[in-house]
């Protein structure tokens, strides 16, 4: 090679290299730089990935819905059910549990006061009366736990309430998992219980 080439090798790869370096200098002014405009992206990589967001339409799918519902009968990792009424609050011809399929102990009231209060108590107020914000700040007729015909419906039916939703209350069969809806359920028992002395005491 003669030495004109070398020079003029190395006098373009030191251009290439003041080049890359210039654009790597404006790349970093361009996302340094106070601006209402979007940044400019030299190397846009994974920045403009076609993507779905959740909740947003699609044209694709025949119901218009990007998200896709769980398939029939699908069961989360770690929920396979062995106690069908524990899981499920029926007998196994349908009917609902008279009671609790579970020991009601101080640990389980305890959580289910817990659990009440996440869930229940901004609806149905601290005591169950059907007087939380809903009602105040929009006068929303919510049930009232402590009413008769309450106390006379079988634990199993409120665990399908609670599972399934019914009216303006929403199903809670993903956050609420089914031992924790049963301490609901031992809770809001001990609230009508009380309920049922205070009335015996008037």
């Amino acid at each position: 090679m003669k030495p004109n080439d070398i020079t003029r090798h190395l006098a373009l790869l030191l251009i290439l290299l003041c080049s890359a370096g210039v654009l790597a200098s404006l790349e970093g002014c361009m996302r340094g730089c106070t601006s209402s405009s979007p940044p400019i992206h030299l190397n846009p990589s994974m920045f403009n990935q076609p993507k779905y967001r959740a909740y947003e339409s699609s044209a694709f799918f025949y119901d218009g819905k990007a998200m896709r519902s769980p398939v029939a009968g699908t069961i989360a990792r770690g929920h396979l059910p062995g106690d069908v009424g524990l899981e499920t609050g029926k007998n196994p011809d349908g009917s609902p549990l008279a009671t609790l399929p579970i020991t009601v102990d101080d640990a389980l009231l305890a959580r289910g006061h817990e659990r009440f209060d996440i869930y229940c108590r901004p609806c149905h107020d601290e005591r169950g009366e059907g007087k939380g914000l809903l009602f105040e700040r929009a006068k929303v007729p919510t049930a009232n736990l402590l009413e008769k015909r309450f106390r006379d419906m079988p634990d199993g039916a409120i665990f399908d309430t609670i599972t399934n939703g019914k009216g303006l209350m929403p199903a809670y069969r993903y956050p609420v998992r089914p031992r924790d809806r049963w301490a609901i359920i031992a809770y809001v028992r001990s609230l009508e219980k009380a309920e049922a002395g205070r009335e015996a005491s008037r």
